[in-house]
């Protein structure tokens, strides 16, 4: 599937090539080395829905990968009906195949009992879409789940926008993405080299907080956590931040580096030990959820007023 590139005038959170994105998420095997820390972060979102009391009939996993969340998500909400959507067509690919083995499974275990469950799709429906182009019809949505995906993509005030279109009034939006202090000592590394951006910037938390009321969502809340890996080898550190995604900025240096300059990048790298010896890469993880309000005005933009009648 070919899906449209963002409109250039558009704000944009740093100059991200999102067809490299698609791309450099093709691989499912490039990406699974990585995955420990979204199943962490994801499980810390988990335990933060135990402080919202929603019930969801329709949940979008935005960025849903190979699937794994999906699987989560049903669990907690086990008569969901759970869409999971995502860019990279090869990862979805995985999670059908990984749906496919659910249920193989299933069949295994009940065996003829099995004509009499429900025949639900183990782990929702797929899509592959653009996350600010959703194809959803108007307040389809009761709750928007998306785990360490929007910092992937170059326009989230129009992303956030959108999602807020699909939300049905008091839906959910629950997310979470990387802040700027993520690859810091990468970075620091990296100077040593050239001045070439060769991370993301990251939004900073209050930005995304902006942006959610300016898209319209009411009473959003944010927060965040630092998370450090510690990696035995520089060259190890380097492999986990490839498989995270690269460098997809349309500023980054073209070719790759020397030999110099890369033995100069583990060098610095070699510089950042602990005590303890490890190597040590900062995860700036900010979390944020809210909510469709009710709206205050119609499409013409004329206002609504409500009239609550007294309870006899």
């Amino acid at each position: 599937m070919s899906l449209p590139t963002p409109n250039a005038s558009a704000k944009l959170s740093a100059p991200i090539d999102l067809p490299l994105v698609r791309r450099l998420f093709a691989d499912p095997a490039r990406v699974a080395e990585s995955d420990f820390l979204r199943r962490e972060v994801s499980a810390r979102m988990l335990e933060r829905m135990t402080l919202v009391k929603i019930e969801p009939q329709r949940v979008l996993d935005a960025g849903c990968g190979e699937g794994a969340d999906l699987v989560a998500l049903q669990k907690r909400f086990p008569d969901t009906d759970l869409i999971g959507l995502d860019g990279a067509f090869n990862m979805l690919t995985l999670a059908r195949q990984h749906q496919l083995g659910a249920q193989s499974a299933l069949n295994r275990l009940f065996g003829s009992l099995q004509k009499w469950l429900p025949k639900s799709q183990p782990g929702g429906s797929l899509a592959c879409a653009d996350f600010a182009r959703l194809p959803f019809a108007p307040n389809a949505i009761d709750m928007v789940w998306s785990n360490l995906a929007l910092h992937w993509h170059p326009q989230p005030d129009r992303v956030f926008a959108e999602w807020r279109r699909v939300l049905r009034v008091d839906g959910l939006l629950m997310f979470s993405c990387f802040g700027p202090d993520t690859f810091k000592q990468l970075r620091s590394a990296f100077e040593a080299v050239d001045l070439a951006p060769h991370t993301l910037p990251f939004v900073d938390m209050h930005d995304f907080g902006d942006m959610l009321v300016n898209a319209g969502f009411s009473t959003p809340v944010m927060d965040m956590e630092n998370i450090t890996v510690t990696y035995a080898t520089p060259q190890r550190l380097l492999q986990d931040v490839r498989a995270w995604g690269g460098n997809p900025l349309e500023s980054r240096r073209q070719g790759l580096l020397g030999r110099a300059a890369y033995a100069q990048l583990l060098r610095a790298l070699e510089q950042l030990r602990d005590v303890d010896g490890k190597i040590p890469l900062s995860f700036e993880v900010i979390y944020g959820h809210a909510f469709r309000p009710v709206p205050k005005t119609t499409a013409s933009g004329e206002s609504i007023i409500r009239f609550d009648l007294p309870r006899k």
